[in-house]
């Protein structure tokens, strides 16, 4: 659902549909763009997912309806594709953001010890997955024991919250951060701050420009999308 349409329907709805909760445009099913019924696997997403139908005005903005986007894409990918999608997330894991550093200046490289370090080592403490770091650009190998633990965690995950783990983590570029946010180790704002330390830095030193506003306001939405998927699947 990537382009806009004109509404076509006058009421959204959940109903219970098995062990899930089917949403309904005018009490038909509405489809993921797979074929498959949008569905949720609890009320409150439902409903949430209603909410975004329900305030949508004279066109359907897909863009404006996170939680939708986010459930087909768990119905459509993540389901039917986990292990496609493990892989994806293991990518990170092997070039996790928090662990290429700066090598200066001195007050970015005190920031990212004092911020990035205590995320990887509660990475080493709760998930036994031990990360190093390094202040090349290079890419380096991380400890085989450390990915297979990062890999237990994702298997771990059913596929709803391993679809907020991929959201989260392609908008931060580290798996550690998705993972934290995941456990709630992190709010969705404490993930985006960290997440773009080095943007902040770059900010604060010579401002930002239009553009760069928009990419982190963008970012912060699927941040805070992946963050309120996961509320909803607790409620």
């Amino acid at each position: 659902m990537s382009k806009s349409f004109k509404r076509f329907y006058a009421q959204a709805k959940a109903a219970a549909s098995g062990a899930d909760f089917a949403i309904l445009l005018d009490d038909k099913p509405v489809k993921t763009p797979g074929g498959r019924p949008l569905t949720a696997p609890t009320l409150a997403l439902a409903e949430a997912v209603v909410q975004e139908w329900t305030d949508q005005d004279e066109l359907v903005i897909p863009a404006t309806m996170p939680l939708t986007q986010l459930a087909s894409t768990a119905l459509d990918r993540v389901g039917p594709q986990r292990a496609h999608i493990t892989a994806e997330l293991m990518n990170y894991a092997g070039t996790d953001l928090l662990c290429y550093r700066a090598a200066n200046p001195s007050d970015l490289v005190a920031r990212q010890t004092r911020e990035w370090q205590p995320m990887l080592d509660w990475a080493a403490l709760t998930l036994d997955a031990p990360l190093v770091t390094t202040t090349t650009v290079l890419a380096i190998p991380q400890p085989p024991q450390a990915l297979a633990a990062l890999e237990r965690a994702l298997d771990r995950a059913e596929p709803w919250r391993l679809t907020a783990i991929q959201s989260a983590a392609a908008a931060m570029g580290s798996l550690v951060l998705a993972l934290a946010l995941t456990a709630g180790r992190i709010t969705a704002a404490q993930a985006f701050e960290l997440s773009q330390l080095d943007e902040t830095h770059q900010i604060e030193q010579w401002g930002e420009d239009y553009e760069a506003a928009d990419r982190r306001a963008a970012l912060l939405a699927d941040i805070a999308a992946a963050a309120r998927l996961l509320e909803l699947l607790e409620t």
